[in-house]
């Protein structure tokens, strides 16, 4: 696309991850908040009946919906808006995503409204993630921080190094008795 959008896109690794914490089962609706170049919302929709991504960018919205047709999928409802506004036009949610969100308190107490199972969320923010943390603890639902730090080799001067990509905080707030 040659557009380079900022936080993306999720490394291979810490999706891995991501997925097997939210847990998404066959029939599953899932939120992807914040799509940024669909990464998430591509490899949810392998395992979920339906994904619905929402970004307010609307280059990210343009870079998720060229992703999806090289993909294939057609399962994948893309919307351009803020997430709080977005959030407002869905009843019911299995898991959510939030990749990115300028106000992380509203969407949190939104989706614990909505979600059924389980919520994820990246920070690469201290703050970010103590926003999050403090957030799904007032409303019940914190289950647990992972700090996931990769490192991938790389060949030097005839040997191997490993070079990290940036750390991620993974939150994981689990909704089983919200609804």
């Amino acid at each position: 696309m040659g557009v380079k959008l900022s936080g993306g896109p999720t490394q291979d690794e810490i999706l891995a991850i991501s997925l097997a914490k939210m847990g998404i089962r066959n029939g599953d609706i899932v939120a992807d908040i914040g799509c940024g170049t669909g990464t998430m919302a591509i490899a949810a929709a392998s395992q979920a009946a339906k994904v619905i991504a929402i970004d307010r960018r609307h280059e990210a919205i343009t870079h998720t919906k060229a992703a999806i047709e090289r993909s294939g999928c057609t399962n994948i409802e893309v919307f351009e808006g803020e997430a709080p506004e977005m959030i407002r036009k869905i009843d019911v949610l299995d898991c959510a995503f939030v990749g990115g969100s300028g106000d992380i308190e509203t969407v949190l107490e939104m989706l614990s409204t909505r979600v059924r199972r389980t919520i994820i969320i990246h920070a690469v923010l201290l703050e970010t993630m103590y926003r999050a943390v403090e957030t799904l603890r007032r409303l019940g639902i914190f289950s647990d921080v992972l700090h996931v730090q990769v490192s991938r080799s790389r060949n030097l001067a005839g040997g191997l190094m490993l070079v990290p990509i940036n750390p991620v905080y993974i939150i994981i707030g689990r909704c089983d008795a919200c609804l």
